[in-house]
């Protein structure tokens, strides 16, 4: 068996799958269970274990659940992505992949099921913690650093979930209508970067419908897009029950259909080869694209593979700090060892750590808050000197006695660390959140507190923004702490007491309000369908496009020290605008600031928001330490999808570059001019005037023969501003009717063809 098993595994997989009988081709393409995939024992073709991520490996026990979310393999639990993508730091997430990929190969599992990189369409998606970013170029960057980290221990991703699954709401049928724009610039755009630029393994077709059709089976996006464009070579796996129908799915492009349908789909497949309406070389690519898979996770198996529990905790730390984002400070941090400090909020004691649902992880350890505060505060005996009230209980329930004990502990301290956050009962994969408010209950224990004592630090624990408004100008300071981890309690007090500089920055704005949100008289929709009405302006495009005041905007994050931006320079060249700029440390502690970089196009042809960012760095900096930094925007990100040609296209003109600290904190702007993209768009009758005269071949022509009018409409034309503006729009196939026009409707078809290159 052994030699049959290394010949299945190192041939091609072309020749093992011309091995194999209809039957068993056909029983490749779906799982032989919950979490592996099938093998074929006659050729010594092995199945593998396929488990959920993204932030550790979630790996079922044999005797658990069909899930496995209540006994799984004990694991490091990293921090969420919504707390990864705020530490803007592509080395370190990494990292973290490569921890991942270590963990995973000690168990034995061949794909983790990750990174989710869906974008932050509306603040209520239950599901925004698992995801990175509004923005598309944050969620690639990121996205490809952690499929980097795993394939570098030969472990495959699954980048997930393929495409636009943006709500819980309905998620099993609901079509998201999006226009092509939006959908290829904002929800396409993160996973065409993680595909070109890393090559995951697989990528995981989510469950929705998009315009109409499931994804499941949508030979456009599985197969046009994703394969013939931007070049997949992997394989496609059915998110866990999103196949709709079998055949349809497997010609459109869906390799996998997980979990185990025992048999039933399979057969299905067989039947369909029989009577003629699935050609057998569709059924032969997918079961060879599954061979391909299987064969990659064996030959990079390994045995006797291990990881360092400790060190993947104290990773798992300092990604924690990276990621806690400094919203306010009014001088009260850090805090001094001696400091006299309150604790006050369950959650300080008893952790809301990561998400709810498919990617919950049994931690290998787990610190809370309370506990390293303690640590930290230098105190001596049980309680180091820090008072605790727990304020409410962990069940989200309040009384007039803990809100109490709470007052006391607040009137006694210089200080209050006040932790507040959304209960995992409301943030969970599949529902949405009903709102973006704090439970009622903490939000008066916060009340009563600031009546006892005014200097309140307030910690969040959170998978999505919550809504600030209500108190963040009552507040001398509030630190973000999103879900993070099993190592999140030692973070927060490495933050709060200065052992580490906060260097973590927004990927998702804060509104004011719900109301003010992009999507919000769009989401979730009605009869399985939602309208992404907000078109390109997600997230902080929208804000800033209609100068909406925010709580917080997109990129906002504040430092124990403070940097200045010198000398910003932006030069064009083939591969794109080279930005260069000097950042300076002017304050008096180490720490690390982001570099965001945005463009605009002033005088753009097209919708644009009012900026985008393009390209962002982390730099390091010791107190009074300068450095310039160069951040190169890639030519292919200035692009813009063209729908009249179908094609990304690069407009030409002069670009305004800004960088600085948030969408709306710019330190320095540069302009500079960049060649555009030949475009021919294709002419027709209903062509306008003003698209003719733009056309590269058509143009010149018309222009001469207006030059050459006697006199008459068309001089009239040339002669008036006024009325060029408002012709511009004439459609070129009404000229010849047009009285005063040069030219005839002959005249006007040959010059249509001659342009098409007809």
């Amino acid at each position: 068996m052994t030699d049959t098993l290394n010949s299945a595994v190192e041939a091609s997989a072309a020749d093992v799958v011309a091995d194999l009988t209809l039957e068993e081709k056909a029983s490749l393409t779906s799982g032989a269970d919950f979490w592996s995939t099938k093998a074929v024992d006659r050729v010594g073709l092995p199945s593998i274990v396929l488990t959920d991520g993204p932030h550790g490996v979630r790996l079922q026990r044999a005797d658990s659940d069909h899930l496995g979310i209540g006994d799984s393999v004990p694991a490091t639990c990293f921090p969420p992505a919504v707390a990864l993508g705020s530490s803007f730091d592509p080395e370190l997430l990494e990292r973290v992949g490569t921890a991942l990929g270590e963990e995973a190969q000690a168990e034995g599992v061949g794909v983790l099921l990750g990174p989710g990189i869906n974008i932050k369409r509306s603040p209520l998606c239950g599901r925004n913690f698992e995801y990175l970013s509004e923005d598309p170029l944050v969620s690639g960057v990121l996205g490809s650093a952690l499929v980097r980290g795993l394939q570098s221990q030969g472990v495959g991703a699954s980048l997930k979930h393929f495409a636009a699954n943006n709500q819980e709401a309905d998620r099993m049928r609901v079509s998201a209508d999006i226009d092509e724009r939006p959908l290829r610039e904002i929800y396409l755009r993160g996973f065409q970067r993680v595909v070109e630029d890393a090559q995951p393994w697989t990528v995981m077709c989510s469950y929705n419908r998009l315009n109409g059709v499931y994804t499941s089976e949508d030979p456009w996006l599985l197969t046009k897009v994703l394969r013939d464009e931007w070049g997949f070579e992997g394989l496609v796996v059915s998110d866990w029950g999103a196949v709709n129908h079998r055949v349809t799915g497997l010609v459109a492009g869906l390799d996998l259909e997980m979990p185990s349908s025992a048999g039933r789909t399979d057969a299905q497949l067989v039947a369909a080869v029989q009577d003629g309406s699935l050609a057998e070389a569709d059924l032969d690519l997918a079961a060879r694209r599954n061979v391909e898979l299987v064969q990659k996770a064996v030959r990079n198996a390994r045995a006797d593979a291990t990881y360092d529990v400790a060190a993947h905790h104290g990773l798992a730390r300092e990604v924690a700090a990276a990621s806690i984002v400094l919203l306010k400070n009014e001088g009260v941090l850090p805090l001094a060892a001696d400091a006299s400090v309150a604790v006050i909020g369950e959650l300080a004691r008893t952790p809301r750590y990561q998400g709810a649902g498919s990617s919950q992880i049994n931690p290998t350890k787990l610190d809370n808050a309370l506990d390293e505060i303690r640590v930290l505060a230098g105190g001596t005996g049980s309680d180091a000197g820090v008072a605790f009230a727990a304020g409410y209980g962990a069940d989200g329930s309040s009384s007039a006695e803990l809100t109490a004990e709470a007052v006391a502990a607040a009137s006694a301290a210089s200080t209050v660390l006040l932790f507040l956050g959304v209960p995992a009962a409301q943030e969970s994969e599949g529902f949405d959140r009903e709102d973006l408010e704090l439970p009622a209950a903490q939000l008066e224990l916060l009340d009563a507190v600031l009546a006892a004592n005014a200097n309140v630090v307030v910690v969040l624990s959170n998978g999505g923004v919550v809504r600030l408004s209500g108190f963040a100008d009552r507040v001398p300071a509030i630190v973000e702490g999103w879900l993070l981890g099993q190592a999140g309690g030692g973070a927060v007090a490495d933050v709060l007491y200065g052992v580490v500089n906060p260097s973590g920055r927004l990927t998702e704005t804060i509104p004011v309000r719900l109301a003010d949100s992009p999507a919000y008289l769009d989401f979730p929709g009605e009869h399985s369908h939602v309208r992404y009405g907000e078109g390109l302006f997600v997230g902080y495009r929208w804000y800033d496009a209609r100068d909406l005041a925010v709580t917080y905007p997109f990129g906002h994050g504040l430092s124990y020290t403070s940097f200045g931006y010198s000398d910003a320079a932006a030069t064009a060249s083939p591969e794109g605008i080279a930005v260069r700029v000097t950042v300076t440390n002017t304050g008096d502690r180490d720490g690390a600031e982001i570099v965001q970089v945005y463009t605009s196009v002033p005088d753009s042809t097209v919708v644009r928001a009012p900026r985008e960012l393009k390209g962002f760095a982390k730099v390091s900096l010791a107190a009074g330490e300068s450095r310039e930094v160069e951040v190169l925007v890639r030519r292919k990100d200035l692009a813009h999808w063209d729908t009249r040609v179908d094609e990304w296209v690069v407009e030409g003109g002069a670009y305004e570059v800004s960088v600085g600290s948030s969408s709306r904190d710019i330190r320095a702007t540069a302009t500079v001019g960049v060649e555009g993209d030949a475009v021919s768009a294709p002419l027709s009758l209903n062509s306008s005037i003003g698209e003719l005269i733009a056309h590269p071949v058509a143009g010149p022509i018309v222009m001469q023969a207006f030059a050459a009018g006697d006199g008459g409409t068309a001089g009239a034309l040339m002669a008036d501003p006024a009325m060029f503006k408002m012709m511009a729009s004439f459609p070129i196939g009404r000229l010849a009717s047009f009285p005063g026009m040069p030219v005839s409707m002959e005249q006007v078809e040959q010059l249509i063809a001659a342009s098409n290159g007809q």
